[in-house]
């Protein structure tokens, strides 16, 4: 988009992140790099995932399988694939 503009990139890339899209005030920044859960998305069948996104780190992705992937499918993405900590999180879910 910044090309198809003539507008440079990373200065897009940082206008919208600190002005636009209320980044700064986003309350799943502090453990975003962990994990993200979207409990408004949680559904009676959901499914559970492995994959690795980039440089071999392996995330553990829970979908809802009404959604079809679309939009509000994601219900939690956690970095790693520990049972123990994806449970703990999952379990303060309210």
């Amino acid at each position: 988009m910044a090309g198809f503009y003539n507008v440079d990139g990373k200065k897009l890339q940082r206008q919208y992140k600190d002005y636009l899209s209320d980044f700064k005030n986003w309350t799943q920044k502090s453990h975003a790099k962990q994990w993200l859960i979207f409990p408004k998305n949680i559904g009676t069948h959901l499914s559970i995932d492995e994959t690795a996104l980039s440089k071999g780190e392996l995330y553990t992705i829970i979908t809802n399988k009404k959604a079809k992937g679309k939009s509000g499918s994601i219900v939690a993405i956690f970095a790693g694939t520990k049972v123990e900590p994806i449970i703990e999180l999952l379990l303060k879910i309210s």
